[in-house]
């Protein structure tokens, strides 16, 4: 009898019921999720141009917004069991989801290999150990913890969220009453202040792009309810508390990255603790989510596709680090419209019902997906405001309404012609 092969991460069909996760094990996967290292530096810009209580609420009212926005695509995902690469193939069409999946899934390669490089640099300027040595090791433990999917994201996240929450908040807490506590902090006032739209744009920016993979995640959530609820905590939560970390650090030492407040303070081993363990949480959901894509397009298993990303990320991690980081967030405005169309395909088009993916027979390109695409990505260029929310509404907007339009000039010819056969 020939041996055949179980995906346990369900990389092209919806996830069963039996595969499905309890809501503290998705909680603390999507805490995992959250724990950005580019938050702490947007954290740190926020900190020093604006005042305690700007700051406040500023990143309540960015996460509200990304809390929103990932948490419908939660629901969608729950409800469906599929990834945002399959659910890309009801709005894209089959081959029109490819778009979809190479720019994320490009993406988070190529944020993979800035990560490796963002762990590296620092910790050889510390301890002296050979950088090449450092980003092969940590190359190969992050690519070898996303071989193994969903299950080493929840081994992982267990393990580092609390370790993370924990060692920053004392190392904030140091930070704070090095200056004289709280009230010092309450009194800080900017140099230079950031308007309130273009704190809102830093913050709902940090985490737009990466916020569009939130399927990919919350379809292992046992109900829509579990996955909305641990994917708004988890920005609340998990977002704000690196903003925090990036805020105070900034204000105290100048520094946004809490572990280089905490080299600062001379506590290398937890800041080599807290740097390892917050990048390897997004490091594994970036090759994990670019896995399913490159998965989606070539139809190759998802761990095969892991461990070549994984290698090529690690190979060209430091030139990624030096020379693509523009690039990654010029793409990342590439992102959100994608999600922006799920969510109106699914929730305006389709009234919240999706027939089961396995029975679906899908169009090959759904053009006016592509061409709200595009324009989705122009209204983040262009359109005055905050561009991630620019790109969300836009293509909401221009791919509801174009399909509305073909389906009633469909409806209209075929009455026409039914009026003409009569």
């Amino acid at each position: 009898m020939k041996h055949q092969h179980i995906d346990h991460d369900y990389a092209l069909q919806t996830v069963p019921q039996r595969g499905r996760n309890g809501f503290w094990k998705m909680l603390f996967v999507m805490l995992g999720f959250t724990f950005f290292s580019a938050s702490m530096l947007s954290g740190g810009t926020l900190g020093l141009g604006l005042t305690l209580e700007q700051f406040i609420w500023t990143v309540l009212a960015g996460n509200l917004i990304l809390g929103l926005y990932t948490g419908a695509l939660a629901h969608i995902a729950a409800k469906t069991g599929l990834s945002t690469h399959l659910l890309a193939r009801y709005a894209f069409g089959e081959k029109g989801s490819y778009l979809a999946s190479f720019l994320l899934g490009a993406t988070q390669v190529g944020w993979f290999g800035v990560g490796i490089a963002m762990f590296a640099v620092p910790v050889q300027k510390v301890t002296g150990i050979d950088m090449t040595f450092l980003v092969i090791i940590s190359g190969l433990l992050m690519t070898a913890s996303a071989f193994f999917g969903m299950k080493a994201l929840a081994i992982l996240s267990f393990v580092a969220v609390p370790a993370i929450a924990v060692l920053g908040s004392l190392s904030v807490f140091k930070a704070v009453d090095s200056i004289g506590g709280m009230t010092e902090l309450m009194a800080y006032q900017p140099a230079e202040s950031i308007g309130i739209a273009a704190a809102l744009t830093i913050c709902v920016g940090s985490f737009a792009s990466g916020g569009t993979l939130t399927p990919d995640v919350a379809r292992f959530a046992k109900t829509k309810r579990s996955a909305v609820v641990t994917t708004i905590a988890a920005f609340f939560i998990g977002n704000s508390l690196m903003f925090i970390f990036g805020g105070v650090g900034a204000v105290v030492t100048g520094q946004s990255d809490i572990s280089e407040v905490m080299f600062i303070q001379g506590l290398i081993i937890p800041a080599i603790l807290v740097l390892g363990l917050n990048i390897w949480t997004t490091n594994d959901n970036a090759l994990y989510a670019s896995g399913l894509g490159f998965s989606n397009i070539t139809k190759i298993t998802k761990n095969k596709v892991v461990i070549f990303n994984g290698i090529i990320g690690t190979i060209f991690a430091m030139w990624l680090y030096n020379n693509f980081v523009g690039w990654l967030t010029l793409l990342g405005g590439a992102l959100p419209p994608i999600g922006a169309i799920l969510l109106a395909d699914y929730f305006i088009l389709n009234r919240g019902k999706y027939r089961r993916f396995e029975e679906m027979s899908f169009k090959t390109v759904n053009w006016p997906a592509l061409v709200a695409w595009a324009a989705g990505f122009a209204f983040a260029q262009f359109v005055p405001g905050i561009p991630p929310l620019n790109a969300i509404i836009g293509s909401i907007i221009v791919y509801a309404g174009i399909s509305i339009g073909v389906e009633k000039i469909k409806k209209s010819a075929a009455s026409m012609a039914v009026e003409k056969g009569a």
